[in-house]
């Protein structure tokens, strides 16, 4: 008889003793969870409540809009088959939600009503990236894709404007795509481009034509370079500073760093940030640079300083995304986790506030230290084992 019952499977006491580390560790209420029923691979937040909801991309097919407030799930995009790896939302008036899948498609809904739309066809491999913006008066929709292209799409008639693809450099798969406010204009849109390669391209884009951009050297001026390339290996996630005057371009790396890089010096790193294992997230404001990934924690650095101020612990799986969210008045007030555990926990900014959370954080982890002292290996019974590796299955 098949079984897909772990325990009945050979396996590692390494990877037991992980899944039981994990198992542990769900039970925590660190960042008050809402808790989701698959993986979430991304996020972005919703431009009507930006500082109580959030938008997100599941690995069990679904696109939601979750009520952080309540925990409540407001619509549920339902169509794919296959996991959805990123989402945005735009069109005319922001109505519409695009998500790319697995199954190589770009779906998309009304945001109201859930009902679907139009479906945007023409990737060979996994969709990696989407985006909206508006050019020439023209709703747009960029994409980005494991089959190391760049699709730009008019919204409205569904047809593909252009195709972007280094012809120079191995550009390998795309895996974020962000927009320069600070160079855009109504008539093009320059959007800078992170891959499964070290190397970050800019891109202009009007709607007749394309145009990748080089970037000359900070202390050679007359030299160019056709790609930044300031990290070591994959970049995931590329954010501007949109607190600062300058719009500096922060990166998120495989290579355990988040960077700043500077415009004024032609994007060239300033500053590092050494989080210690794959970074997924990076997001700067005036006073913090908050970084996530792979080691499951939430890392909350000095922007001034860069040393690291504290280390938020709750999720017990990587973290896929960090959203920023807005006061009423537009101004940073919590940031958002969401990770491949399924919960979506916040966290807040102010000094005071994050040193009481670090301080409930690190009371509700004595109890577990000193059980483990007292009882050795018999933390919990078989039953109880059994129930949380369950309740931990997919």
């Amino acid at each position: 008889m098949e079984t897909s019952n772990r325990d009945a499977f050979f396996q590692t006491d390494a990877s037991n003793a992980e899944r039981e580390r994990k198992a542990l560790k769900a039970s925590n209420k660190n960042g008050d969870p809402i808790v989701m029923k698959s993986k979430i691979l991304a996020a972005v937040p919703d431009p009507f409540s930006p500082s109580t909801a959030i938008f997100i991309a599941e690995s069990a097919g679904f696109a939601r809009r979750i009520d952080l407030i309540s925990g409540a799930t407001k619509a549920t995009y339902r169509g794919p088959k296959a996991p959805v790896t990123c989402v945005a939302v735009g069109g005319s008036g922001n109505k519409t939600v695009f998500a790319g899948s697995w199954d190589k498609d770009i779906w998309s809904w009304d945001v109201e009503t859930g009902q679907p739309g139009r479906k945007f066809s023409g990737h060979s491999d996994f969709l990696k990236a989407v985006l909206c913006t508006r050019i020439a008066g023209k709703e747009i929709l960029i994409s980005g894709g494991a089959d190391k292209k760049i699709l730009v799409w008019d919204i409205e008639t569904g047809k593909r404007l252009h195709t972007l693809q280094d012809p120079t450099t191995t550009m390998l798969a795309v895996q974020h795509i962000a927009i320069d406010p600070v160079l855009s204009t109504p008539d093009a849109a320059l959007i800078v481009s992170a891959s499964s390669d070290p190397h970050i391209r800019r891109w202009k884009i009007t709607v007749d034509g394309v145009e990748q951009l080089a970037e000359a050297f900070h202390d050679s001026p007359d030299v160019e370079r056709l790609t930044i390339a300031e990290h070591d290996t994959s970049v995931y996630k590329l954010v501007y500073d949109l607190e600062g005057d300058e719009g500096d371009l922060w990166t998120a790396s495989a290579d355990g760093t988040a960077k700043c890089l500077v415009r004024s010096r032609n994007f060239v790193a300033e500053d590092t940030f050494e989080h210690g294992d794959y970074v997924r997230a990076v997001i700067p404001t005036e006073n913090w640079v908050i970084t996530a990934g792979r080691d499951e924690n939430v890392k909350v650095w000095d922007k001034s300083s860069g040393k690291l101020y504290c280390t938020l612990e709750g999720h017990y799986e990587e973290v896929t995304d960090l959203i920023l969210l807005r006061d009423s008045r537009g101004l940073p007030e919590k940031v958002c986790s969401v990770s491949i555990d399924g919960t979506i926990r916040t966290w807040p900014l102010k000094k005071t506030d994050l040193d009481e959370v670090v301080k409930k954080i690190e009371e509700s982890s004595k109890p577990v230290e000193e059980e483990d002292k007292s009882q050795g290996d018999n933390l919990l019974t078989a039953e109880e084992e059994a129930e949380l590796a369950e309740l931990m299955d997919d």
